[in-house]
């Protein structure tokens, strides 16, 4: 590994954010300070971190945890478990604790995340989707530009329409992410035509971003992963469903049984990494957002289309370079990987994923499997190949690996 100096343009692109580096310091800080308020208030201490077996009753741990996790996240009740195997997990638990048969979904910002399309029974068959049990759906396509066809969502809740997707992060797509002023407008004309209908973020990728998430702003229930942003890099697996109580106690019944719902499940002494994960979850979701700017600014001065723009505005922890071949996809991979902390002697090859219809490459060297909260790249090899950069612990790992990406895929 070289000792040689940055590369000049890494040099300059650090020279240049420094206003923007400091303007997340200060957001960090307004998150931490949430955080802190939460574990105040509900009295978080060593006997905590303690846990119990079997059926996991009267856990305290666990039932301060979601009462913490209620509170920074703006919601009535939170579910926070380590059976939860993903953030994909979490969500379906939301999706079938809520909907019923003859009830209808509608994803109102284009085709979900690829994970979920077997969950919703866009793929697949007889493995108990949602289109198994009766249950319908319905999209919204985004317009050309690649944004909400709000023209289209004034008339689109229909009396059947049960539950409002909205898919916060861009996912594998080409399109902005959705801004928590963007949800509050989804949830304000979805509200307008149905009080009743329930509206569902999918929140990965997406906490701890800006000032405010998405329960803030009217959400009915959030769901994501603990191995993404509110985990803080050492959650070692998990996710959490947030909102309205009745709403998560319903998902709880999906995760455990009806009449179980949040008063089972034994914590396995995670306890301590849950909360300290949520402590940390702040300063590392403003590391990752840092190395994004890094990364797109650089590879835009490259000559390459970056989403986002490096002066727009974060939505989430993840930044997209359109890199045109596949060929450069796995070379950006391969030098990500080269730089991590963990496999750095491994080489990503495509390979299919369980849940994901195309192949991936994947670099992702991290402590925890598969965390996106750890710097890690990865994307589909389809058209228009494009690789997608998410998280980090601190900016300069990002830094670090970038020197060799710009080395193996060169200007545009």
């Amino acid at each position: 590994m070289s000792s040689s100096p940055s590369h000049p343009l890494l040099q300059a692109a650090e020279m240049a954010l420094q206003p923007a580096f400091s303007a997340i310091d200060a957001q960090v800080k307004q998150h931490l300070r949430r955080v802190l308020d939460a574990f105040r208030q509900q009295g978080v201490g060593v006997q905590h971190f303690a846990s119990v077996s079997g059926y996991g009753h009267d856990d305290l741990g666990r039932q301060v945890m979601d009462r913490v996790f209620a509170q920074v996240m703006g919601g009535e009740a939170a579910m926070v478990r380590v059976q939860m195997v993903s953030g994909t997990h979490a969500i379906a638990c939301a999706l079938y604790g809520v909907l019923r048969p003859k009830d209808e979904m509608l994803a109102i910002a284009g085709a979900p995340y690829d994970t979920l399309e077997e969950v919703i029974g866009l793929r697949g068959s007889g493995q108990g989707s949602l289109a198994d049990f009766g249950i319908g759906y319905r999209q919204l396509d985004l317009t050309p530009q690649g944004g909400i066809d709000w023209a289209a969502l004034t008339t689109a809740v229909r009396p059947e329409t049960r539950l409002i997707h909205i898919q916060r992060s861009c996912g594998y797509a080409w399109r902005s992410s959705l801004s928590i002023a963007d949800i509050g407008k989804i949830v304000a004309i979805a509200k307008q035509q149905n009080p009743e209908v329930v509206c569902c973020v999918d929140n990965c990728y997406g906490e701890f971003v800006e000032p405010q998430e998405p329960l803030a702003v009217g959400a009915d229930l959030i769901a994501g992963s603990l191995i993404k942003n509110p985990g803080g890099t050492v959650v070692t697996a998990g996710g959490y469903v947030a909102g309205r109580a009745d709403l998560v106690e319903q998902a709880a019944c999906r995760l455990t049984a009806p009449g179980i719902g949040r008063e089972g499940g034994a914590t396995f002494d995670q306890n301590r990494l849950l909360f300290q994960g949520l402590f940390l979850a702040p300063q590392m979701v403003g590391e990752a957002m840092k190395g994004n700017l890094l990364t797109g600014w650089v590879f835009q001065q490259l000559g390459y289309a970056v989403n986002p723009l490096p002066d727009a505005p974060r939505r989430d922890v993840i930044q997209a370079v359109k890199l045109g071949s596949p060929e450069k996809v796995i070379a950006f991979c391969e030098a990500i990987q080269r730089y991590s902390p963990v496999g750095s002697y491994l080489s990503p090859v495509p390979a299919a994923m369980p849940g994901y219809e195309s192949q991936l490459v994947m670099a992702g060297g991290t402590f925890i499997d598969g965390s996106t909260s750890e710097f890690s790249a990865d994307g589909p090899l389809r058209e228009p190949y494009i690789v997608f950069c998410q998280g980090g612990t601190h900016w300069t790992h990002a830094a670090i690996a970038l020197e060799a990406a710009i080395e193996a895929v060169g200007p545009a």
